[in-house]
């Protein structure tokens, strides 16, 4: 047992600690305030705190636990909402009340709470981690699969069937006379990445039903991305869309320093919302760990490594699962604050000259594997992480180390959010490496994807090249091919890149969908293209109610949409792109 030997902020340096290791949890003060030992020098340990610090004292006593910061893994994690340590934020409430004491503890998962486990292995059968010994329906949407924890191998003496605890043994492995008892909960160092069979590269689509992901730069399952931007571009709606209609088996939202009403409205919506796919309630696919700015500065770095270590879990059983965090920057500034403290060598702006190896071991734990043990199963962990940069600044670390490490980039644009064009991503700077990785994906269900993709990039990359000529001899100079490039072009940043997060039709749209609406103005530019050359003005065709029609093609339900823009290529095909009396 320490002693306190100063206290600055969430750092604390204890003495009389020998016998301690880095990365222990100690209890601080008589209220046992949680902090973690991230150094030692002979008998003195270097503390930071993951709660408020306020009044601490010289001379108050330090407790080591023994264990480093582990997460809870088990059934009762799905629909969860934690803080950045893992304790159940809605125990919390139940124990303490609105307002949460400091040092209040509280378990991951329920204690009391029965599960129904269904042994799908048998005495005699010989087990390994990873191996799968049974499932509990943990949620109408979720399947847990329990698995023989890393490092235990031998044969099963005995399992049963029934309810159980998560503290309750369910099985019991002997392996050279000695016995393992299983449970339904196993434990991890949240810093340790979780072991797998085979890293694979990134493939099939990772369907969000944002068309400007799905279809211009697609995100492929196991990838890892990252969406900058200023003040104001809508990076929390984005993050809260991908979140909300991401078509994995389990999405992971980690709400990391950003603003508590941010994090209380998607707590809110997710109560009321349904999955497309299954029809329900998106609560049973997601779990919340909120760590938002009014809580400690030091256990951003906690959160976002329990949501890592989460996601790497219900991976190793096989699913396809989806981590967002909401932002990496303020895990940054903690990191440039906690070096402050600690008197290191700063870098670029006052950041740690580590920060760019602490965040690539985040998103490094990304990817599609083949899992460990039996049966043969393949999972995927995605990562998409918002970054902050001040006053839209790319060229700032966090924001170039981050670049460094994704093959996908959200870049959001202050301009288009200007416009209210959301979501606000710049189809100029953004960019995916995973559109090889998703071809196959695509000749399946789209195979035009490839040609219509590169058409539309191309002319709105052309749009960008006349921009300048707009501007110094404005739009009537121009010639009737280009005035037409310009149409096409405002319709698909208008009428398929614009979507709204908050239209009841909008919020989410197919891959299927989006293929058909964006080959719809290609169509349209075709057969515009063939009336100007036979002598149609570039005016009927703007004032077409064809131009009406594909405006309203986002608003026609997923479900009819195929019939109904079948009717609109009809009307196309005869002719009926220009006015009544018109050239067809």
């Amino acid at each position: 047992m320490g002693k306190i030997w100063r206290v600055s902020g969430p750092l604390i340096i204890a003495d009389n600690m020998k016998g301690s290791q880095v990365y222990e949890i100690v209890e601080i003060g008589k209220e046992g305030i949680v902090g973690e030992i991230i150094g030692l020098e002979r008998n003195k340990a270097i503390i930071q705190a993951h709660e408020d610090t306020l009044g601490l004292k010289t001379g108050e006593t330090v407790r080591g636990t023994g264990k480093i910061l582990s997460a809870e893994l088990g059934p009762g994690l799905v629909g969860s909402i934690y803080d950045g340590l893992q304790k159940s934020l809605l125990t919390l409430v139940e124990n303490t009340g609105s307002f949460i004491k400091r040092g209040a503890k509280a378990y991951a998962l329920p204690r009391d709470k029965k599960w129904q486990f269904s042994p799908t292995a048998k005495v005699g059968d010989p087990v390994s981690g990873g191996d799968i010994i049974g499932t509990v329906p943990e949620t109408n949407l979720i399947e847990h699969k329990i698995m023989v924890p890393a490092g235990i191998k031998g044969n099963i003496r005995e399992i049963r069937k029934g309810d159980f605890t998560v503290e309750e043994p369910i099985a019991w492995v002997e392996h050279k006379n000695e016995v393992n008892e299983l449970k339904l909960m196993q434990e991890w160092p949240v810093r340790k990445p979780r072991p797998y069979k085979q890293r694979l590269d990134p493939s099939g689509l990772l369907t969000t039903g944002m068309r400007i992901i799905d279809y211009m730069f697609p995100l492929a399952l196991g990838g890892k991305a990252a969406m900058p931007g200023g003040f104001g571009t809508g990076k929390t709606v984005a993050q809260q869309q991908l979140v909300r209609w991401a078509q994995t088996q389990l999405n992971i939202y980690i709400g990391c320093g950003e603003r508590g009403n941010e994090m209380a409205d998607v707590l809110h919506s997710f109560r009321k919302l349904n999955d497309p796919s299954t029809g329900r309630l998106l609560q049973e696919k997601e779990i919340f760990i909120a760590n938002t700015s009014n809580m400690p500065v030091v256990a951003r770095e906690a959160s976002i490594f329990v949501g890592v270590t989460m996601g790497e879990y219900f991976r190793d059983m096989g699913y396809d699962i989806l981590l967002v965090a909401d932002s990496t920057s303020r895990w940054a500034e903690a990191m440039r604050e906690m070096g402050g403290r600690l008197e290191e060598m700063p870098g670029e702006e006052g950041f740690p000259s580590y920060m760019g190896s602490r965040l690539s071991s985040f998103y490094e734990r990304a990817g599609m594997v083949n899992c460990l043990g039996s049966p043969k199963r393949k999972g995927s962990l995605t990562i998409t992480g918002a970054v902050s940069p001040p006053g839209a600044d790319f060229s700032e670390p966090v924001t170039q180390n981050t670049i460094r490490i994704v093959d996908a980039l959200y870049a959001l644009d202050v301009s288009l959010a200007n416009k209210r064009h959301f979501p606000a991503i710049s189809w100029l700077t953004s960019y995916s490496l995973y559109v090889d990785a998703v071809m196959d994906w695509w000749d399946k269900n789209d195979p035009g994807w490839h040609n219509t993709r590169a058409i539309a990039l191309r002319v709105l990359q052309q749009e960008a090249e006349l921009e300048e000529i707009v501007r110094l001899v404005g739009p009537e100079a121009l010639p009737e091919g280009d005035k037409l490039l310009l149409l096409v072009a405002k319709m698909i940043r208008e009428d398929f890149l614009q979507q709204s997060a908050y239209h009841e039709v909008d919020t989410y749209c197919t891959p299927a969908k989006a293929g058909l609406m964006l080959k719809t103005i290609i169509r349209f530019y075709e057969l515009s293209q063939e009336m100007l050359n036979s002598g149609t003005g570039i005016e009927n065709i703007r004032s077409s109610p064809m131009v009406y029609k594909i405006s309203r093609m986002k608003d026609i339900p997923n479900e009819t949409f195929e019939r109904q823009i079948k009717e609109l290529w009809l009307e196309m095909e005869k002719g009926l792109i220009v006015h009544k009396g018109g050239v067809s």
